[in-house]
């Protein structure tokens, strides 16, 4: 019998969270025996509840939420030695960890995944003192997104993104920025920086094709132009998954980097909500969790690996 946590955030998924929340604690106790349920109140309570899990030597603690919930549960987890196994269940506005594993954007067949649910390495990125599960993204762009409001968020859905990133893209706005890695360096206008773990980017999953869970890299791409021809010219390879080689777009792999830019207040955008300011630094921590996938989604991505 193993001992395995339940964070629900209530508020998640356009507040029927709870109405999961018993149909997911029935297949855990199927799976597990024994399962302690813990509903958030504010924000931090997940990562509290996580952290806690992990020093009472919990085998497992299971999310259910938007990318925030995720995120601030992974804080929870990261910083132990001895970590629980993680897994989520997705009732976000983007769900891009959701997307970029392969596990069921709808909560119902997410939770069912969990009856034969096997465990596979999961990359984490630390920034200074916090940890991310997906992406990061500074610009004036980034910035705007920060402003959606959960209300907005529950309103639209992925176009309140949209629409305040419009505002920004409109204002071409672009900011000096110093970015220093092994690999590279920039020292240059831009107007958008994106450092991601996954494929997957405000949920368009073709954003970063070569993106692996546990290839323990960054992917770094930086947008120098942004007006409405240039992204006109970057919006089709962003379909085809060919970003990376489009005019006004640079692209590395990276497992840390610093980044400072003019300005004061420029702060990072982490997993879709603010994070602390510039200047940062960024790294990959390998295999750092071990993340419940769709059993047939793993076995396909190891049979790709040998041939």
């Amino acid at each position: 019998m193993e001992k395995v946590m339940l964070i629900v955030n209530p508020s998640s998924g356009k507040e029927k969270a709870k109405t999961y929340m018993e149909k997911a604690e029935k297949v855990l106790k199927n799976r597990f025996g024994l399962v302690e349920v813990k509903l958030t109140e504010k924000g931090g309570d997940a990562t509290q509840f996580a952290s806690d899990a992990a020093e009472e030597g919990f085998y497992a603690v299971i999310a259910m939420g938007g990318d925030g919930t995720l995120n601030e549960t992974i804080n929870g987890l990261a910083k132990h030695e001895k970590r629980p196994a993680f897994g989520f269940i997705p009732l976000g506005t983007v769900n891009d960890l959701a997307r970029s594993t392969g596990i069921p954007l709808k909560p119902h067949k997410a939770i069912k995944m969990l009856e034969t649910a096997v465990l596979k390495p999961m990359d984490v990125g630390k920034i200074d003192n916090q940890y991310f599960m997906n992406v990061l993204a500074i610009g004036m762009i980034a910035q705007a997104v920060d402003q959606v409001s959960v209300e907005q968020k529950t309103k639209f859905g992925p176009v309140a993104y949209f629409i305040e990133g419009l505002k920004a893209f409109n204002r071409h706005e672009l900011l000096h920025f110093k970015i220093r890695s092994e690999e590279e360096s920039f020292d240059d206008e831009a107007a958008l920086v994106v450092a991601g773990l996954t494929n997957s980017v405000g949920g368009m999953e073709k954003w970063a094709p070569e993106a692996e869970l546990d290839d323990g890299l960054l992917h770094v791409f930086i947008l120098t132009k942004l007006g409405f021809i240039d992204a006109a010219n970057i919006l089709p390879q962003l379909v085809k998954g060919t970003l990376k080689n489009a005019n006004g777009v640079e692209y590395y792999k990276t497992n840390s980097l610093e980044i400072e830019a003019s300005g004061e207040g420029i702060s990072v955008n982490v997993d879709g909500d603010p994070g602390p300011s510039l200047p940062v630094k960024i790294e990959v921590l390998p295999s750092h969790l071990e993340l419940f996938v769709p059993e047939k989604q793993n076995k396909k991505k190891m049979f790709g690996k040998l041939l």
